[in-house]
């Protein structure tokens, strides 16, 4: 968790106990707070809030505001709240009404970007997915985070958002490493599939799409999947968040790892070449 993150999350837990110590009729404690907010609520939790070792959601901040008899502060309090999340975006809260708002959010992203550079070293990226590949990877997803199921609808705006890839003008710079290729996190003859679908992308005029192969010099390791929007933003997947960030260090990083790991990166005709030795491994004569 980031410093910038974790003194945002600490500054908002003071702005709680501020409202705690300062309620109409004089200042509450943990206990008489905690009896006011009602079920689900304990003297641990108000503890953890106001030391910013946990983040409040929005419902939970006008919880305590209405609680503390200061109903006015949760204009502020939501400010806060939106201030460090809209960089740090738990699993937990994004998926509250399932996955298929997280895949709209991300469409919104996509449709007001016309470079759109990709590293993924795990699963192949959305952009290229089939709709049999996806629905594997977003239900083993939903049923890791315990979400509500909207599979197939996150399945179509996910298959919408590829629309992109015929469009002129935009450009998708797209690279994986070769165990993106190989990992099972799907059935072998969906992932057939879906090496069969790698292998129709590469002549697209609008995708350049390169693959870091096994046995490639690296100098620098595959790390976490990222993806950067143009020059203004970078979003990267972790398990318990994804990571929005917009400040132009951060993405100059995620710029410079792509370009070092590009120089291991085979493109075109030595593409497909790998992407084909993949896809017979899957069906060893």
């Amino acid at each position: 968790m980031s410093t910038d993150y974790q003194q945002a999350r600490e500054a908002l837990g003071l702005s709680l106990r501020e409202l705690r110590l300062t309620a109409p009729g004089g200042r509450l404690t943990g206990a008489q707070l905690v009896e006011r907010l009602g079920g689900g609520w304990t003297k641990s939790k108000v503890s953890k809030l106001e030391n910013g070792r946990q983040t409040a959601t929005a419902e939970e901040l006008q919880a305590w505001a209405e609680a503390t008899g200061q109903p006015g502060a949760v204009p502020g309090l939501l400010a806060q709240l939106r201030g460090f999340e809209s960089h740090i975006r738990s699993w937990r809260r994004q998926l509250a009404s399932g996955h298929r708002p997280v895949q709209e959010a991300i469409t919104a992203e996509h449709d007001r970007t016309t470079v759109l550079t990709i590293w993924e070293n795990v699963l192949v990226p959305g952009m290229l997915q089939t709709a049999d590949y996806a629905r594997h990877v977003l239900t083993r997803h939903a049923n890791l985070m315990q979400s509500p199921r909207d599979t197939e609808d996150a399945v179509r705006a996910r298959i919408r958002r590829q629309e992109g890839l015929y469009e002129r003008g935009r450009t998708y710079r797209i690279m994986m490493w070769e165990g993106v290729l190989r990992s099972l996190v799907c059935p072998p003859a969906v992932l057939a599939a879906q090496l069969d679908r790698l292998s129709a992308v590469v002549g697209l005029d609008t995708v350049e799409l390169g693959i870091v192969p096994f046995s490639a010099s690296l100098k620098i390791y595959p790390g976490n999947g990222f993806w950067v929007y143009d020059d203004r933003r970078v979003v990267v997947e972790d398990w318990h968040a994804e990571l929005w960030l917009d400040d132009a260090d951060s993405v100059a990083v995620y710029l410079r790892v792509w370009n070092t790991l590009r120089e291991s990166a085979v493109y075109g005709a030595d593409a497909q070449a790998v992407i084909n030795r993949a896809r017979r491994a899957l069906h060893p004569q």
